[in-house]
């Protein structure tokens, strides 16, 4: 197995590089830091940008699945650049992505009809990095690809439980927190099987 890896040096990106190149995985990672990224012989390091389609389509030859830790910022970054991955993605064959997303676009508990950061359950003032993330996610449900999206809550570095509950669509009841590291377990779990195919799983303690 081969897979892409977006936002590798991040704090999610960065603990599922570490789980990969311990089962001997082979990793891709496209970034514009590659002094930040592990060293290893199972790492392809391309440097890019994933708002540079020709970037991303050199850095998914011979890739099975992209996971994507990319976050938001100001720019649109995340929402802007996700049209261009699934372009990449059906241009070389990939059908499998694995993105990490925001509690904020599970739909609300109180009221279905709404996301979570669209109801009173979200404590954020700001819903711009919620509105990035939703438009990732709208346009992941138009691509046809296989895709998942993990949606933790509130997410400090934290260390590795081991446990945690998930469901689908929704943050678990009274969930307030998941760690860094379990997260990361979690999503790098999902390149076994294809239980979570087109949904959203929401994390938590």
């Amino acid at each position: 197995m081969n897979i892409l890896l977006l936002g590798a040096t991040g704090r999610v990106g960065s603990n599922i590089l570490t789980l990969a190149l311990q089962d001997h995985i082979q990793v891709t990672v496209l970034t514009r830091s590659p002094e930040k990224v592990l060293p290893s012989r199972n790492v392809t390091t391309i440097v890019g940008n994933v708002l540079d389609y020709s970037s991303l389509q050199k850095a998914m030859d011979g890739i099975h699945t992209v996971i994507s830790c990319l976050g938001t910022d100001k720019n649109d970054t995340l929402s802007k650049s996700m049209p261009l991955i699934i372009k990449a993605m059906r241009k070389n064959g990939v059908s499998r992505i694995i993105t990490i997303g925001t509690a904020g676009i599970l739909q609300a508990r109180s009221n279905p009809a709404l996301y979570r950061f669209q109801s009173n359950e979200s404590k954020r003032k700001s819903t711009k990095a919620a509105e990035d993330h939703l438009a990732a996610f709208q346009q992941l449900q138009q691509s046809q690809l296989d895709w998942t999206i993990v949606c933790p809550t509130y997410l400090p570095d934290g260390e590795k439980l081991g446990y945690y509950r998930i469901e689908k669509d929704f943050l678990p009841e009274n969930g307030t927190k998941i760690s860094v590291p379990d997260t990361a377990e979690f999503t790098y779990s999902l390149l076994e099987g294809n239980k979570f195919n087109k949904t959203r799983v929401g994390i938590a303690y």
